[in-house]
């Protein structure tokens, strides 16, 4: 498979056009991007999957289902089954992967977190933007999807929340019915003691959506974590974070 920085397309296991990009060579790192973001947003424009690559590695980027220019069902069952899960796997058969580290922000990190402990190609993972903060409950994520739903005003019970996860979908130029049965679907977060690679959790020091990365590191096997400056949105866009990612690397799956 040529590398390349323009965008192509591939077929998953059900069917659904998954985009990506490829660029550098060396040792593979994959990137998982977070919700209502896509690859670019979350890792070209931020200059992360780049300063990543100048360090000798491969870089595969994707928009996950639902997202960016990967097709988008409005169908709950579409998102179900660990369906983002097979897709990554889709993309490393597809690519010959052999070994990869594996990095994921905010819902990317929760998506590795059930991908690392069944993919035995996985070297390293670097979970960004979460912490020790409960997943969101299902009565949440459905309000979520509710507003998300709602484009043109709020919904009876709407709250705070609820509103800043529509304006920033909106804004982005989503598809607000894929986000919203992506927010249906039954994805918790994997099971952490499962996790038996070396793990990195990194997020901003005003993170209040993730919690504490210290003590969700303390629930990994051997995890570290650090704090970097930013909240939610802006920390992966910070120096810092990039430096995280690449110092990680660096140290635990050298070139």
């Amino acid at each position: 498979m040529r590398q390349t920085d323009d965008v192509e397309r591939f077929a998953s296991f059900d069917g659904v056009q998954i985009a990506y990009t490829v660029v550098g060579g060396g040792p593979d790192v994959l990137l998982i991007h977070g919700f209502a973001s896509d690859h670019h947003g979350n890792w070209v424009a931020p200059g992360v999957r780049d300063a990543i690559a100048a360090t000798g590695r491969r870089v595969i980027a994707y928009d996950a289902r639902g997202h960016g220019q990967s097709d988008k069902p409005h169908d709950v069952g579409a998102y179900e089954n660990n369906a983002m899960v097979r897709d990554a796997q889709a993309l490393l058969d597809l690519l010959d992967v052999t070994a990869v580290d594996v990095v994921g922000y905010s819902m990317g990190s929760i998506v590795s977190t059930r991908l690392v402990p069944i993919e035995a190609r996985t070297r390293s993972l670097v979970l960004g933007g979460v912490g020790a903060r409960r997943p969101r409950s299902r009565e949440a994520r459905d309000r979520i999807a509710a507003a998300l739903e709602s484009p043109g005003g709020a919904v009876p019970g709407e709250g705070p929340a609820e509103r800043a996860f529509r304006q920033f979908a909106a804004r982005g130029g989503n598809d607000l019915a894929a986000l919203a049965a992506v927010q249906r679907a039954t994805n918790p977060r994997g099971d952490l003691r499962a996790i038996h690679v070396p793990t990195l959790v990194v997020a901003g020091e005003e993170d209040n959506l993730a919690g504490s990365p210290g003590e969700l590191a303390e629930m990994i096997p051997g995890a570290t974590a650090q704090v970097v400056p930013g909240n939610h949105l802006s920390a992966v866009g910070r120096p810092e974070f990039t430096s995280a990612i690449t110092g990680f690397l660096g140290r635990v799956s050298p070139v």
